[in-house]
């Protein structure tokens, strides 16, 4: 394992060489903070950039992170602001709703990358994603961008990995995908709902939980845990305290899902 593993990193290293300068998509997660900080190593910080979206899409404590990080490994770091809320695709939450959200991102990062003289935009995209229903994917191909990680056959596990061998402390870190994908398809997205959300994400980790999620069923928030978690948040005094936070934010209904902690919950209901 061990050599297969290094193997995918030094196809990785190669794939990096021949692209020779790069715009990386960076979020401060665990697959674009490896790219960013392999991108740093073999291509050196003169020719990767770092560009971060801080709209109101984006969990700000991630963000936080990856600023944090990013200003660790002395990379240049270029915050975009691009407003999902201004384009009536992404609002209307339908389906291909990342399609649109990625369309906007694609395009963006690629005139960053001609206005610095950068060659290739890069995605940290890896194996596993190309398996799941990822409308974003669809867009990476429509507008050219790279995904070096899948190209080497990097996995989510050998990611991280080698993140535990590099030292990064976005190794072990849950996924945190953006605010948007907690809401089911067809409710309207807005910037009200997105910060219901986060606020009552930020109030759940208080509890102690890692990895949840809340999702917005308009009136419902349904929250998502690991089975070993279910007890915390289902006893006193922590049940009493969720249902008057996650009440105060505006849902009339508090559930659980004995289902439990899965990523991609809300794809549940597609029929692909």
């Amino acid at each position: 394992m061990a050599g297969d593993l290094q193997r995918k990193y030094e196809t990785l290293k190669k794939i990096l060489k021949e692209l020779g300068s790069v715009v990386v998509a960076y979020s401060g997660g665990v697959d674009s903070t490896f790219l960013l900080k392999a991108a740093v190593d073999t291509l050196g910080v003169k020719n990767v950039l770092a560009c971060i979206s801080a709209g109101v899409v984006e969990p700000k404590h991630v963000l936080k992170r990856a600023k944090k990080i990013a200003k660790d490994f002395k990379v240049r770091l270029h915050t975009i602001d691009v407003d999902e809320l201004k384009d009536p695709n992404f609002v209307a939450n339908k389906a291909d709703r990342c399609f649109h959200c990625k369309s906007h991102l694609c395009q963006e990062l690629l005139d960053i990358a001609s206005q610095k003289g950068l060659k290739y935009v890069v995605f940290g995209t890896n194996c596993d994603d190309l398996d799941d229903y990822r409308p974003g994917n669809r867009a990476m191909k429509v507008f050219g961008v790279r995904s070096p990680l899948a190209e080497a056959g990097l996995t989510k596990k050998d990611i991280r990995a080698l993140s535990r061998k590099m030292g990064l402390e976005t190794a072990d870190v849950p996924a945190s995908p953006c605010l948007a994908s907690r809401l089911a398809y067809g409710l309207e997205i807005n910037e009200e709902r997105l910060k219901q959300i986060e606020q009552a994400e930020d109030f759940m980790r208080t509890l102690g939980l890692v990895e949840f999620r809340v999702r917005h069923h308009d009136t419902i928030a349904r929250i998502e845990v690991h089975p070993e978690d279910l007890k915390k948040i289902s006893s006193e005094p922590n049940r009493s305290k969720i249902v008057k936070k996650l009440k105060s934010l505006g849902f009339k209904y508090v559930t659980i899902d004995l289902q439990g902690f899965r990523s991609g919950a809300m794809n549940e209901v597609l029929s692909l």
